[in-house]
C-alpha cells in the first residue's frame, strides 16, 4: 500500500492524530508488511500468477502507429472487465477497513461519565474497574489485512504520556477543538508542578499560556452557592419590624461579571442584590468624627418598575463609614495561601502571588507579614518578617507552585498558631485566606471549623477571605468562614478587581471601625401596607437578636458604604399583593403619624462588647433630596432592579434590562474608575445572554 494512500486513510478516522504519531505508525506498518512479505516467498510463482492475472485486467490498449493518436479506440476489450474488477476491489476495500477499527479504545482507558449526573465525591473509575473486560491486542489494518504492531506498547506509552501532561482542566484551553475532544476522553485530572510549561500534545512541544477563559457550563456545576429563598413581600399589619445585620462583601458582583464576561448568565444563587449594591461606594455624606464611626441617611423615591409611582416607593438607608487620616493602625498579617493542586490556574495561584504583591504596596515599613501555606500539608513558608524587608516576602511569595490535595483545616490552624504568637494588640491582627474554597481533606466537620474561626475571632485575631477561579470555587464556606472571622468576602477574577480590594480599598478592608452592625425597622401601617427587603436574605436576624449584644453581625471598615433598599407599598394602594386577614386587628386608630416608620442601629466601637444606639424617624422629608444624593440612589436602584432581574424579575413586572441600563447610564456621575461604566456594559452582556 502506498505510504499516501495510507496517510490520507488516517486522516479519514477520528480522533485526529498529529504527524509524528503517523509517521510512526506507517512506519510500523510498512515494516509489518515488508515483514509478512519475506516470509510467504515460498509462494512467489502463485503470487507471480495472480499479479500477472491482475495485470491482464488493468485497463490498457495497444500502441498507436507513427502519426496517430492515442484514444479510446486503441484500447483493448479487457479494459472493461479490468474497470469492473477495480470497483469491485474497492467495494470490498471499503467495507474491509471500518473507520472503527483504526481506533479502539483499551480497557484501562477512562469512560466517559457526565459530572453533572454524579452524587459529591464520586470518584472516577475506569471501565477496568467497573467491569472485568476481555484482552485485546491492539492491530492496525494494512491493505485489509490485521497485522500486529511490534511497538504497540510504545505507542500506546506516549499516548497516555501526552495526556498526563495536559490536565483536564486545561483541555478545553487547546486551540484544535479534534485534539481536545480526544483528550477530554482519556485525560485523568493530573496536578502540574507549574501553571504555564512546555506541554508535548501528540509528541508536537508547544507552549501553553494558560490565561483566564471562558469556561465550559459544565465546570460551573461543580461550584457550590448556598441556597437561599429570596425575600418575599411583608404585610405591615402582620411584621411591622425588620432586622438584619449588614453586608460589606462584594463577592457575588465579582463572580456575576466573571460569569458574563464568559457569555453567560450567572446561577441564581450566585446573586446576592446586597454585594451587587455594596461593590460600589456611594457619595453619602460623611460623618464628623471617630466618635460618630458613621452617618446614615435616608431618602424616598418612586419605585420606577411600578405602574402605580405615587403608591410604590424605595427606601434608601445609606451608611458612610468614617475614614482614616493620618497614621494608619499597624498591620500584623498572616497570608494563609491554598497551594493545593486545584490552584494550578493563571487565575488561581499566579493571580494570588500578584494580588499579594499589591497588597504590600499599602502597608507600612513596620508593619508584619508571615505566609502559611496548605496542601496535602500545612506548613510555615514565612515567618513574621517587617515590610521593610520586601524582598524577602516577594522569593518567598515567588517561589510557591500548585500539587497535591487540600489540608485546609490544617492550614487555618497553622496561621492562627502564628498570628496568635506574634500578636500585637495595638495591630490589626488578620488573617487573609486565598484559596478557591475546595476543601476536600481535613475537614470532617465545617461546623467546627467555623466556631473555631469564631473563638479566635474573640481574641482580636480576624480573618478575611479572597476567592479565586472557578469550577470548584465553594462560595458558600468561604462567605460563612469571613462572616464568623469579622472580615470581607471578595472575589478576584482579574489584577483590576485585585487593585480594587486591596489598593483602592485597603482601609477599609483592614481597619474596622465599628463591629456587630444591625439595623432594624418598625414600619408604620398607617403609612405603609407591605414592604420587601431586597436581598439579605443571608444576614436576616431575628426581631430579640437586635438588642442581643452576644449575636454577631456585620462589621465596617474605613471609608466603607452599605446600602440597603426596602419597597414599600404605600396605604390605601391598589398595588397591595397580600390581602388583609378577615379575623385581624386593623392597624391602631390613633397611630395616625405620618411618619412612614422608624429606624434604629447597633453598633460597636471596636474592642467594646456593649453596643450603641442609633434612632431617627423616617418621615415624608425623605423625599427632599439633593440632587447629588438623587444620582447615587438613582443608580444604586439600577443595581439593585439589575441583580432582582438576574434573580428571575418575579416583582419587576415590565421593566427589563433595557430600562436598568438607561436609568444607571443617566447617573453614572464623575466614575472615576469607570466601575459604573463597566456595570453598564454588564447589563447589556446579560441582555445579549438572555436572549440567546
Amino acid at each position: 500500500m502506498k505510504e499516501q494512500e495510507f496517510i490520507d486513510l488516517l486522516k479519514a478516522q477520528r480522533p485526529t492524530i498529529d504527524q509524528a504519531t503517523k509517521d510512526k505508525a506507517i512506519s510500523s506498518a510498512m515494516a509489518a508488511f515488508d515483514e509478512a512479505s519475506e516470509s510467504s516467498a515460498a509462494k512467489q510463482n502463485d503470487r507471480n500468477f495472480f499479479q500477472g492475472f491482475m495485470n491482464w485486467l488493468r485497463p490498457k490498449g495497444s500502441q498507436p502507429k507513427n502519426g496517430e493518436e492515442k484514444s479510446m479506440k486503441t484500447l483493448t476489450p479487457t479494459w472493461y472487465l479490468g474497470g469492473a474488477g477495480s470497483a469491485v476491489a474497492m467495494v470490498t476495500a471499503y467495507l474491509l477497513l471500518s473507520p472503527q477499527e483504526l481506533y479502539r479504545p483499551t480497557a484501562d482507558v477512562p469512560l466517559v461519565i457526565n459530572e453533572q449526573e454524579l452524587p459529591e465525591k464520586t470518584s472516577f473509575k475506569t471501565q477496568s474497574e467497573i467491569a472485568p473486560a476481555p484482552v485485546v491486542e491492539e492491530e492496525i489494518l494494512v491493505t485489509g489485512i490485521r497485522q500486529s504492531l511490534a511497538n504497540a506498547k510504545e505507542l500506546k506509552r506516549e499516548a497516555s504520556g501526552v495526556v498526563d501532561a495536559v490536565s483536564a482542566e486545561d483541555v478545553s484551553r487547546l486551540p484544535d477543538s479534534s485534539i481536545a475532544e480526544s483528550l477530554q476522553r482519556v485525560a485523568p485530572a493530573k496536578p502540574q508542578s507549574k501553571v504555564a510549561s512546555e506541554r508535548r500534545v501528540a509528541g508536537a512541544p508547544a507552549r501553553l499560556a494558560l490565561e483566564p477563559v471562558a469556561t465550559p457550563d459544565n465546570r460551573n456545576n461543580r461550584d457550590q452557592f448556598k441556597k437561599t429563598k429570596q425575600n418575599t413581600v411583608k404585610k405591615v399589619t402582620e411584621e411591622p419590624v425588620s432586622t438584619f445585620s449588614i453586608d460589606v462583601d462584594t463577592a457575588s458582583y465579582s463572580f456575576v461579571r466573571r460569569s458574563l464576561n464568559s457569555g453567560r448568565l450567572p446561577a441564581i444563587d450566585a446573586v446576592r442584590t446586597e454585594e451587587m449594591l455594596n461593590y460600589f461606594d456611594y457619595n453619602y455624606p460623611l460623618p464628623e468624627s471617630k466618635t460618630a464611626p458613621f452617618s446614615t441617611t435616608v431618602a424616598l423615591t418612586e419605585a420606577p418598575w411600578s405602574s402605580d409611582k405615587q403608591k410604590k416607593a424605595l427606601l434608601h438607608i445609606g451608611i458612610k463609614g468614617y475614614e482614616l487620616a493620618g497614621e494608619k493602625p499597624k498591620s500584623n498579617l498572616v497570608f494563609l495561601l491554598d497551594v493545593s493542586g486545584s490552584m494550578n490556574s493563571a487565575d488561581k495561584l499566579p493571580l494570588v502571588i500578584q494580588s499579594f504583591e499589591l497588597l504590600l504596596s499599602q502597608l507600612g515599613p513596620e508593619d508584619r507579614v508571615s505566609i502559611v501555606v496548605y496542601a496535602g500539608a500545612a506548613g510555615t513558608v514565612l515567618e513574621p518578617t517587617a515590610v521593610k524587608d520586601k524582598g524577602k516576602i516577594l522569593d518567598a511569595l515567588n517561589q510557591l507552585s500548585a500539587g497535591g490535595s487540600t489540608a485546609g483545616a490544617q492550614g487555618i490552624e497553622r496561621a492562627y498558631e502564628l498570628a496568635e504568637r506574634n500578636f500585637d494588640k495595638n495591630a490589626v491582627n488578620r488573617i487573609i485566606l486565598a484559596t478557591d474554597g475546595d476543601f476536600n481533606v481535613g475537614i470532617a466537620d465545617p461546623g467546627a471549623l467555623k466556631t473555631f474561626v469564631e473563638r479566635k475571632r474573640d481574641k482580636g485575631i480576624y480573618l478575611s477571605v479572597l476567592g479565586f477561579g472557578q469550577g470548584n470555587y465553594n462560595d458558600h464556606l468561604m462567605q460563612e468562614l469571613a462572616q464568623n472571622g469579622n472580615g470581607v468576602a471578595a472575589y478576584i477574577d482579574t489584577l483590576s478587581e485585585a487593585q480594587k480590594v486591596l489598593v483602592n480599598e485597603a482601609t477599609s478592608s483592614l481597619f474596622p471601625i465599628a463591629q456587630d452592625v444591625k439595623i432594624q425597622l418598625e414600619f408604620n401601617p398607617s403609612q405603609v401596607s407591605e414592604y420587601r427587603l431586597l436581598g439579605y436574605e443571608t444576614r436576616a436576624l431575628n426581631r430579640e437578636d437586635f438588642n442581643n449584644d452576644k449575636v454577631d453581625a456585620g462589621d465596617i471598615g474605613a471609608g466603607h458604604t452599605v446600602t440597603a433598599i426596602y419597597e414599600l407599598v404605600l396605604a390605601n394602594s391598589d398595588s397591595q399583593q397580600i390581602d388583609a386577614l378577615r379575623y385581624s386587628k386593623e392597624a391602631v386608630k390613633e397611630n395616625s403619624s405620618s411618619e412612614f416608620g422608624f429606624l434604629k442601629l447597633r453598633y460597636k466601637l471596636p474592642g467594646e462588647t456593649q453596643s450603641r444606639l442609633i434612632e431617627q424617624p423616617i418621615t415624608r422629608h425623605a423625599y427632599d433630596i439633593s440632587n447629588n444624593l438623587k444620582r447615587e440612589v438613582s443608580f444604586a436602584t439600577a443595581v439593585a432592579g439589575f441583580a432582582e432581574l438576574l434573580k428571575g424579575r418575579q416583582y419587576q413586572g415590565d421593566w427589563g434590562y433595557e430600562q436598568a441600563i438607561d436609568l444607571a447610564q443617566a447617573n453614572k456621575g464623575d466614575d472615576l474608575y469607570g466601575y459604573r461604566t463597566e456595570f453598564v456594559q454588564l447589563v447589556r452582556k446579560a441582555k445579549i445572554a438572555k436572549e440567546m
